[in-house]
């Protein structure tokens, strides 16, 4: 943990304006991941259903990354992210549609990654592999990072849950990808598994997720069908196909394709 935190980029929480209260929300905590929470676990108890809004830039965090294809690809994975962990507890429901709880999520900010620097820092890594019983831990050079404020909202719009997020890549546990979303792209999952997490155990969870990941999640990560159709607007996770690709430092896009438009008639 020493080790992740002082090769780690630094990345401030960040308010955006966009969560119907901040006045519920705790003192901020987390080593890696910084955060301030609120959770009303006792009415998420009886929620069934659930619907994810599609994550939006606030504008000073969209100006920050020039390509629209870019954004897509960061608000898609931590959509994705969301929808796949929230199926192992509630029922899925397209964007739009009546739901006992709604979640929208907006990223307040990016640090992007520097490609020149991700480019070497994958050649040091890989190439260290081929003389090295174990590769070298990233450069720390260059690092991105992702801020992220979300809030889940009943039927009657009132808020039972938020969270303010902001986490830096480490040269530890975050592959090098020549790309300005390199690591946002990986941040953003890292979200969406924190916000879902909490909102399944009705609580803030405590330390490290070491459960063993249920048979629909390993299926939606290994680029199969997701457990409820409203999951497709996000697309499918690249699979294995993109574990090889982050291995060796492919830009996000190689392997994560565009959602397709859902049938809706």
């Amino acid at each position: 943990m020493a080790l992740a935190v002082t090769g780690c980029a630094s990345v401030p929480l960040k308010e955006g304006g966009t969560l119907t209260s901040y006045s519920n929300l705790g003192a901020p905590n987390g080593k890696l991941s910084k955060k301030r929470i609120y959770v009303d676990g006792q009415h998420l108890a009886a929620v069934k259903t659930a619907s994810i809004v599609p994550t939006t830039f606030a504008f000073s965090a969209a100006s920050r990354v020039k390509l629209e294809s870019d954004r897509s690809l960061v608000s898609n994975a931590l959509d994705r992210a969301l929808c796949v962990k929230l199926s192992d507890k509630y029922q899925m429901v397209p964007t739009g549609q009546p739901a006992d709880l709604t979640i929208r999520s907006v990223v307040t900010d990016i640090v992007p990654t520097n490609k020149a620097m991700a480019g070497v820092a994958t050649a040091v890594t890989v190439g260290s592999g081929f003389v090295l019983p174990v590769s070298v831990p990233r450069l720390p050079v260059g690092l991105g990072g992702l801020a992220v404020e979300a809030e889940a909202v009943d039927s009657g719009g009132v808020q039972r849950a938020a969270m303010v997020w902001a986490r830096g890549a480490n040269s530890i546990q975050d592959n090098p990808r020549v790309s300005e979303v390199g690591d946002a792209y990986s941040l953003a999952s890292k979200f969406g598994s924190d916000f879902s997490r909490m909102l399944i155990v009705g609580k803030e969870p405590k330390g490290l997720d070491i459960s063993l990941p249920s048979r629909q999640r390993m299926q939606s990560w290994l680029g199969g069908k997701p457990k409820y159709a409203a999951c497709e607007e996000f697309g499918r996770a690249p699979g294995l196909a993109g574990v090889v690709a982050a291995k060796y430092g492919a830009p996000p896009q190689w392997t994560d394709k565009k959602p397709k438009p859902l049938v809706t008639h």
